[in-house]
């Protein structure tokens, strides 16, 4: 019998992004949060925005309300400005990151700083725990050039957003979840074998070419715009994979976080733990509280 502490993860199920819209008409890709994958603690939400069509873009995330977690947005191209109502702007470039805490809650914006061009990245949502619902906001920035890369293996590398690789750390810190978020590129044949805490959550999401997970006969090919949920082991196996004779390099996210394991009440833009508390956060809403 296999232990599951020492083994490598494997794909315990495969989802497909579904095509949706959100703030005022920006078309995305839903991974989690869909009815294929509502969540998967402690990861709440993850969409993929990617366009070379300014429509698809242009009308952005005007003003709108968090409370009770936390939103990654990772830009791969494009530029985006943000506005909260406690005085805080900036702008993310391409490679650049934003950890925003919501805690008890604020109001902000999120506009194209483009009229043209490409826009691509992601958003991830992670919960808080309880303690955290209501804590003051606050933001972890970080342009380009304070994301490291690892080279772990040859024909590797790794953006280390959070967690570390091969020695290299990344600078988002979050106890409550302790998570690893890596922008992975794979060159085919090319292997990336890293440990993850055993009992995290993981996923991995592959936006460029094919990743193969695991080895051996259980091993599984994902492919673009898949996420593969990852089950159990404390290391994870990852092999760029061969498309044709143009030998795509495979490019994906690899993300893991520590399960909070408490009840959710969700609506919207509130996450909270029970329904009294998400009928609270409408109401300081309502009332200007935020």
């Amino acid at each position: 019998m296999v232990n599951a502490a020492s083994a490598a993860r494997s794909v315990r199920r495969v989802v497909k992004g579904m095509p949706t819209s959100d703030g005022a008409g920006v078309k995305l890709r839903r991974v989690i949060g869909q009815p294929q994958l509502p969540d998967l603690d402690p990861f709440l939400m993850l969409d993929e925005f990617g366009t070379d069509k300014a429509e698809d873009y242009i009308a952005g995330f005007p003003d709108h309300p968090h409370r009770g977690f936390e939103t990654v947005t990772y830009m791969l191209d494009g530029r985006m400005r943000h506005r909260d109502n406690h005085g805080n702007e900036g702008v993310l470039v391409p490679g650049s990151v934003q950890w925003m805490t919501a805690g008890r809650g604020l109001v902000h914006s999120e506009m194209p700083e483009q009229q043209e061009g490409r826009m691509r990245g992601f958003q991830l949502w992670l919960n808080l725990p309880a303690r955290d619902k209501m804590t003051a906001p606050k933001y972890q920035e970080f342009g380009p050039e304070r994301i490291p890369t690892a080279t772990p293996a040859r024909g590797v590398s790794a953006k280390v957003i959070a967690g570390r690789v091969a020695g290299v750390a990344g600078p988002i810190l979050q106890p409550a979840t302790d998570p690893t978020y890596l922008d992975l590129a794979i060159e085919p044949g090319a292997t990336f074998s890293e440990p993850l805490p055993a009992d995290h959550a993981a996923f991995l999401y592959v936006f460029e070419g094919s990743v193969r997970v695991g080895q051996g006969p259980e091993a599984s090919t994902v492919r673009t715009h898949e996420l593969a949920v990852l089950g159990e082991g404390a290391q994870v196996e990852l092999s760029g994979v061969s498309a044709g004779a143009d030998g795509k390099t495979a490019r994906a996210i690899l993300v893991a976080g520590r399960p909070l394991r408490e009840p959710v009440a969700k609506y919207g833009p509130f996450v909270m733990n029970t329904r009294e508390e998400l009928q609270q956060a409408f109401t300081d809403f309502q009332s200007g509280k935020f």
